[in-house]
């Protein structure tokens, strides 16, 4: 063998004898990276699994406690249906029990009555302010225009299926229309109560005019259109609470709340002006908060508007 070709072969041997080196520390290092790793894991396992515990415990802690809680709800049921059973029981022959609503109107103690009154509707909204006054189990009335059409006559007939009263606001809603001559407003007057009854079935006996009694359009005396309605025997309702949604700003749900609630303990009689309109978002947003703040006030109750209920009127009838 020559020389050069020992030196070659060296080299390679020393090649080979690095390689085989950096192999094995290349090795280790892994294997101690990988052990490293496995480590981490357990140990985020094992928190994983005190954690999961944990919430398995809060879980069964919860459940108990809730248990409890219905058990307690099903005895004060038992309670309330025995109560029930021993009040009908002492009731004459054909007397019905009566609603709390309906106790406090008759022995006095609901000193201030509110209504509330949603005028220019059915709408798209219609539906969500009904759920929202079942939650609460709370009657309003209803001041409705002529709309027509397959989902218009559905809404109506809700309005009415679910309890609450059907009032009318006139067919067309169009100032000028109604209120160019008295046979003018008979016209329209005639086509929505027409149109109400073939709907519902209801004869609608309250109304709203649109703009109230004190509007500035008219250039007859109002009077004139009120005895009109006097001649139908139907009473008009105007307002003495204005939530102010009725005008093109879209006002805040709070601004609505706080404008709905205004003097409603310092008077006797409340009636409330809401609009059920397509754009009217935030007065649906706001109905919650404000049927809660009403019926959080002591010696206060939300009524539907009734033959018996005292109308609020803007103008002063002359007889």
């Amino acid at each position: 063998m020559t020389g050069s070709r020992r030196k070659r072969v060296q080299r390679l041997k020393k090649g080979i004898v690095l390689m085989g080196g950096f192999l094995l520390v290349l090795s280790v290092s892994l294997c101690a990276a990988m052990m490293f790793q496995t480590r981490n894991l357990n140990e985020k396992v094992e928190d994983l699994t005190a954690k999961v515990e944990s919430l398995a415990d809060e879980v069964q802690t919860q459940r108990e406690t809730a248990q409890e809680m219905l058990a307690q709800m099903n005895r004060m049921q038992e309670t309330v249906y025995e109560a029930q059973k021993e009040s009908e029981a002492e009731m004459q022959p054909g007397e019905t029990a009566k609603s709390p609503v309906e106790e406090q109107q008759e022995d006095g103690t609901a000193v201030h009555k509110v209504y509330l009154t949603f005028d220019d509707g059915p709408s798209s909204h219609t539906k969500e302010i009904l759920d929202i006054l079942d939650r609460y189990d709370v009657k309003a009335t209803f001041f409705v225009v002529g709309k027509e059409g397959d989902w218009a006559e559905e809404a109506l007939v809700d309005i009415v299926s679910r309890g609450h009263t059907l009032g009318m606001h006139s067919y067309t809603h169009k100032y000028r229309e109604l209120y160019q001559s008295v046979e003018a407003f008979a016209e329209d007057f005639v086509k929505l109560r027409s149109y109400l009854e073939d709907v519902t079935g209801v004869t609608s006996s309250v109304y709203r005019f649109p703009g109230g009694s004190s509007n500035t359009v008219s250039d007859l005396d109002m009077e004139e259109f009120a005895d009109y309605l006097d001649s139908w025997d139907v009473r008009f309702f105007d307002w003495n609470v204005s939530s102010g949604d009725g005008g093109r700003q879209l006002l805040t749900v709070d601004q609505l709340v706080e404008n709905s609630l205004e003097g409603i303990e310092e008077r006797e009689t409340s009636v409330i002006l809401l609009h059920d309109a397509a754009g009217k978002t935030t007065t649906v947003e706001a109905l919650p908060q404000i049927i809660e703040s009403i019926l959080a006030m002591d010696d206060t109750v939300i009524l539907p508007i009734t033959d018996d209920t005292q109308p609020v009127q803007h103008i002063q009838r002359k007889n």
